[in-house]
């Protein structure tokens, strides 16, 4: 079999005989690529009768795999079961940027809806013609068309016969409402969930190529730093290591893992390092390194009207970088074959990796072919291409498949982190309770998210993009979770100046009919208005991203006499449009909540002139089950409005939740992020 076929994977952790399978005969003459306009290219029928869609985008543990066939089952009259999810191959799927920005369910699922339709009715066509009937007397079920009348039947893969059907995409196709779907918006389990608890499912790390050895790759010891010189004599004293060596460049190939690191430490390397700016001097730094942007006449007028008004509040509001953690590290397996190169990764854009590795090597990017496995979460960090550049590199090199998987100080270390960020942020209010002015700049962290959604009479709203000492990129919900923490802080802040209740006052400044209906939904399934113990504090937040919208409610428990603080309760309301699935919805709105609370809570990368120093689990904190409070999530299904993605906003509500709950148990206000580094205990 040819080396770019997929292969069989290593089961169980025991050595079985492996052997090159062939990727793209499961699907026969239907796995090329076809034109992207076309239904094959995102549709096809097998011979067998199983259905084929074909995406670029991936699976990341946000279970797109089994919405996205609910869409397609839903349009095709088909059981889940007979979808197939061909993903992230860019040898034989469509174009796709990456599954990022909570793009998947809003774009891509109405591509897909769009593709099953015109499929549908193309297969109506041919069954119309064949018997000579009127299309109007025939109807789609169960996978095959029925002729009304009669009750004959064709099967979808009769029809076809296994071949492409190439005719365009009908951009006017008639979709199925929402309000007569019967397979998509139901609880449709994990399609391959069983896979999963059982451990039969395989990633990249887990894969093994015949003839395949393992890499390591020689980092600097702080970011800044350059080679000097380097001595890889006594790397090469193990049998079977190779050392690689091109510039500033170091990796070693070995049979196994450990010899690969084991000769890796034996790399004798001298480095030159520069002076870098540590955690304790951050937020001076980005601030003084910031990009100063226009808008003097809009500043002006804000800090007049804030001069003018009875009520204010001045903060600034520090937030600390964070790691995303995921629970597999990067990993990527590269195989070169008659000049062309294979690369199995773990990243949320297959095709930007292809591009990064045809810039990489000078080649053209039709003769890299990317896939991707599931992979085990990425949050937003896995973007970039690193792991898939560094084993073709040494692949190409050594003439072997080479599988390189960092190690987890790897990823804390060289992977891009949340970015940290300074805000500042003046505000005011009239008497009455209305928004008078509101002045806010973010320095580094990002603009998503910055806008107000409450009326104020002066605005003033930027976004300082700042030089930053350590590598930073997206994740889960971008700078959103920052300049909401600013934003819910501050009007909590003002709200408690004017004596008037954090609820009300955002509803009377608010226009927004779905930001007060979240508001509202979570406030009443929490008890806002209920008394609350004694030493106990409420907090509410709520904001949107991605035409979706969060409100969340927090109580905590403050003893004042052992100085300790408790999460007792989260509760959320959670508006996304059209729910899918509302199960797997749930879990993405949990998963939200709980990564937020780490960010809320502990999480943040400590570091000294280009060094992480807390690189590992047992020194950076996550959240643990201990840290989980009850959780109540109410998911509000608007059949009305199209459905958006629903990975990153749940994200943006806990932190200030939790921070205004404090504020009101406490009367402490806490404006730096992770707001108490140990957890909700030992407050001072």
């Amino acid at each position: 079999m040819h080396r770019r076929h997929f292969i069989k994977l290593l089961g169980g952790g025991i050595a079985v005989a492996l052997t090159w399978s062939d990727l793209d005969a499961w699907a026969g003459p239907l796995a090329r690529r076809a034109d992207d306009n076309s239904i094959a290219a995102w549709v096809q029928i097998r011979e067998n009768g199983q259905i084929a869609v074909f995406t670029g985008k991936v699976e990341v543990g946000q279970n797109i795999r089994t919405s996205l066939a609910q869409v397609v089952a839903e349009e095709l009259a088909v059981p889940v079961n007979s979808i197939e999810m061909v993903m992230g191959d860019t040898r034989l799927t469509p174009y796709d940027r990456g599954t990022y920005g909570s793009l998947t369910t809003p774009t891509m699922g109405p591509k897909l809806r769009k593709a099953a339709a015109s499929l549908k009715e193309a297969l109506i066509d041919m069954a119309a013609v064949q018997w000579k009937a009127d299309k109007s007397a025939l109807r789609v079920k169960n996978g095959s068309v029925v002729h009304t009348a009669s009750g004959k039947t064709l099967s979808y893969e009769a029809l076809s016969k296994g071949q492409k059907i190439v005719l365009p995409l009908n951009d006017r196709v008639k979709l199925t409402p929402a309000t007569e779907w019967t397979v998509a918006g139901t609880p449709v389990p994990k399609v391959n969930g069983r896979s999963f608890v059982t451990g039969g499912h395989k990633y990249v790390s887990d894969m093994v190529v015949p003839g395949m050895v393992y890499g390591k790759v020689l980092r600097a010891p702080a970011y800044g730093a350059s080679l000097a010189e380097a001595d890889t004599e006594k790397a090469r004293a193990a049998a079977g290591v190779m050392v690689v060596k091109d510039q500033d460049f170091i990796g070693v190939t070995a049979p196994d893992p450990q010899t690969a690191a084991n000769a890796l430490a034996r790399v004798e390397a001298r480095w030159d390092t520069t002076p870098q700016p540590s955690k304790a001097e951050i937020f001076t730094y980005l601030k003084n390194n910031s990009e100063q942007r226009g808008g003097a006449e809009n500043a002006a007028a804000a800090q007049k009207a804030f001069a003018a008004a009875p009520v204010q509040v001045k903060q600034h509001f520090e937030v600390q970088y964070i790691a995303h953690v995921p629970l597999e590290p990067r990993a990527a397996v590269a195989t070169w074959e008659n000049g062309e190169l294979t690369v199995w990764t773990g990243t949320q854009r297959p095709f930007g990796v292809q591009e990064e590795l045809a810039r990489a090597f000078s080649m053209p990017k039709e003769k890299v072919r990317v896939m991707m496995p599931d992979t085990g979460s990425g949050y937003g960090g896995k973007h970039s291409g690193e792991a898939a550049v560094e084993a073709a590199r040494l692949a190409k090199a050594v003439g072997k498949p080479v599988k390189v998987v960092w190690t987890r100080e790897e990823e804390f270390k060289w992977a891009y982190l949340r970015p940290g960020g300074l805000i500042e942020v003046a505000a005011s209010a009239e008497s009455n309770g209305k928004l008078a002015s509101w002045e806010f700049h973010n320095y580094n962290s990002g603009g998503a998210g910055i806008d107000l959604p409450y009326k104020s009479a002066v605005e003033h709203i930027q976004h300082h993009p700042s030089k930053t000492p350590l590598k930073q990129g997206s994740y889960r919900g971008l700078a959103a979770t920052a300049n909401i923490f600013a934003i819910e802080s501050v009007m909590n802040d003002l709200a408690a100046k004017l004596k008037l209740d954090p609820l009300a006052f955002r509803l009377q400044n608010l226009e927004d009919e779905r930001l007060k209906n979240v508001l509202q939904t979570a406030a009443s399934k929490f008890g806002w208005n209920k008394n609350k113990p004694a030493g106990h504090g409420y907090g509410i937040a709520g904001g949107f991203v991605k035409n979706s919208y969060i409100a969340t409610c927090a109580e905590v428990a403050y003893n004042e006499a052992a100085n300790e603080l408790k999460l007792v309760r989260v509760v959320a309301a959670y508006d996304c449009g059209t729910i899918i699935n509302p199960l797997h919805l749930e879990n993405q709105v949990m998963g939200c909540i709980l990564q937020g609370l780490g960010g809320a809570l502990f999480e943040e990368i400590d570091f000294e002139d280009g060094r992480i120093l807390n690189p590992s689990l047992s020194a950076y904190r996550v959240p643990r089950f201990a840290d989980i409070p009850p959780l109540d999530i109410v998911l509000v299904n608007r059949k009305d409005i199209q459905p958006a993605g629903a990975g990153e906003t749940p994200i943006v509500g806990i932190a200030p939740a939790i921070r205004n709950a404090i504020a009101n148990a406490t009367g402490i206000s806490l404006n730096t992020l992770p707001l108490i580094p140990q957890g909700l205990k030992k407050n001072s």
